[in-house]
C-alpha cells in the first residue's frame, strides 16, 4: 500500500494558528472524535474528566523544555548568530543548530551575553548540525536560564511573556527542545479531579527534538526517516500501564510523544518494559498499536508525521473530516491551540 504525503494535506487559514497561550490553560476547546463512527462533539477541555473512567490510566510526558535558543555574536566581526541547543553530547559539548551556518565553521568562537557564555565550534555532524564546546563560570543551567529563550516553533511569531506557559505543570526532567503541547491544557486542579475519579497517572519521559517540526520531504512516506529521541520509562510507570491493561482499563496517552514512548517501550505482547533508549519510531496508517487505546492531542501541521500518527489511530478520512470541521468551527491550531480527544 502506497502512502503519499499529499494524502495528509488540509487547508489551514493562517489566522487559525494560535500565537499566544490562553489565559486559562484548561479553557481551550476540545473536539471529541469517535474513531469508530467518525462523529465529532464540541466541548471545553475541562470536560475531558467526563470521558475518563475509573481504572483508566493517563500517560503524561514529564520532559522539561530548556531555554535552548541563544542569541550570540562573533566577537571579531560582530555578526549575529543564533544557536539552538538540540542535545547534550557529553559534558559541555552540545549538538546545535546554527543560523547562519556559513558563519559557524569549525574553530569559530561565539559570544553570548557579553561573554558570560562562549562557545567554540569543534565539529560538523549530520545535516550540518554543529558541535559546540561551551565555556562559562558557575552552573550551565543557571547561565542558560539567564541568557536563553524558549525555542518556540517557527510558526509562532509572538514573543512569549511567561516562559512557564510553554511548559507543562508537571514538567520535571530537562532536555526538550519543544514542549509536549497536548499536556499544556492540564492544570494541577484538573489532574486532581482526574485522579479523584480513580484514573491512575503514569509519567514517562521523552525529550522532544526539533525534528518534530521538520517537514516530510519524501512524497512516499515509507522513504521518510524519523529523527531520534531519547526516552525513559520507570518501573513504576511500566507497572501502572501494564496493570491497567490487565484489569481492562484504557491506556490514554496525552500527546503523540507519550504515545511514541510507550509504543517504543512495548514488546510484541503489548507489555511495556521499563528502561531507557533512543527511538526513531514512525507511526502511520497500518500501524497496529500495542498499548495505546485513546489519545488526547493538539491539532497538527498538514502533511506532518504527527497527523499521520493520529490517522493511524482514527483513520485518515475521519481525521481529515474532523480537522476540516475544526477549521469551520474556528478552532485554534498547533502548540498553543485547542485539543482533540480520540475515543
Amino acid at each position: 500500500m502506497e502512502l503519499l504525503k499529499k494524502d495528509f494535506y488540509f487547508d489551514l487559514p493562517q489566522e487559525l494558528i494560535a500565537q499566544d497561550p490562553l489565559e486559562d490553560r484548561s479553557g481551550s476547546k476540545l473536539l471529541v472524535l469517535d474513531r469508530e463512527t467518525g462523529e465529532t462533539e464540541h466541548k471545553v477541555f475541562t470536560d475531558i474528566v467526563d470521558y475518563l473512567h475509573k481504572g483508566d490510566c493517563l500517560v503524561l510526558n514529564n520532559t522539561k523544555v530548556i531555554p535552548a535558543r541563544l542569541m550570540g555574536i562573533k566577537p571579531e566581526t560582530g555578526a549575529a548568530i543564533e544557536v539552538l541547543l538540540l542535545r547534550r553530547r557529553e559534558g559541555d559539548v552540545w549538538e546545535t543548530l546554527v543560523k547562519p551556518g556559513k558563519k559557524a565553521r569549525e574553530g569559530a568562537v561565539i559570544s553570548f551575553g557579553n561573554g558570560i557564555l562562549t562557545g567554540k565550534v569543534i565539529g560538523v555532524v549530520d545535516e550540518g548540525n554543529r558541535l559546540i564546546q561551551f565555556q562559562y563560570n558557575g552552573i550551565f543551567e543557571e547561565v542558560l536560564d539567564r541568557l536563553g529563550e524558549m525555542p518556540l516553533p517557527p510558526y509562532i511569531t509572538h514573543k512569549l511573556a511567561d516562559k512557564n506557559r510553554y511548559q507543562t505543570v508537571y514538567a520535571k526532567h530537562e532536555g526538550s527542545a519543544a514542549a509536549p503541547t497536548a499536556g499544556l491544557h492540564f492544570t494541577n486542579e484538573l489532574l486532581d479531579r482526574v485522579q479523584k475519579k480513580g484514573v491512575r497517572i503514569a509519567y514517562v519521559t521523552l525529550h522532544v527534538g526539533l525534528g518534530t517540526f521538520r517537514p516530510v520531504k519524501e512524497e512516499n512516506l515509507l522513504n521518510h526517516h524519523m529523527h531520534s529521541e531519547f526516552y525513559q520509562v520507570t518501573q513504576e510507570a511500566a507497572d501502572i500501564i501494564n496493570s491497567t491493561k490487565q484489569t481492562g482499563g484504557r491506556v490514554i496517552c496525552v500527546g503523540t510523544t507519550s504515545c511514541r514512548t510507550i509504543e517504543s517501550a512495548a514488546n510484541e505482547q503489548g507489555e511495556v518494559i521499563a528502561g531507557s533508549d533512543n527511538t526513531e519510531i514512525f507511526i502511520y496508517p497500518g500501524y497496529q498499536f500495542k498499548v495505546l487505546d485513546n489519545l488526547i492531542t493538539n491539532f497538527h501541521l498538514p502533511e506532518s508525521t504527527l497527523i499521520m500518527l493520529v490517522s493511524a489511530l482514527a483513520g485518515r478520512e475521519k481525521v481529515l473530516n474532523a480537522y476540516n470541521t475544526a477549521v469551520r468551527e474556528r478552532y485554534r491550531f498547533f502548540s498553543f491551540g485547542d485539543a482533540m480527544f480520540i475515543k
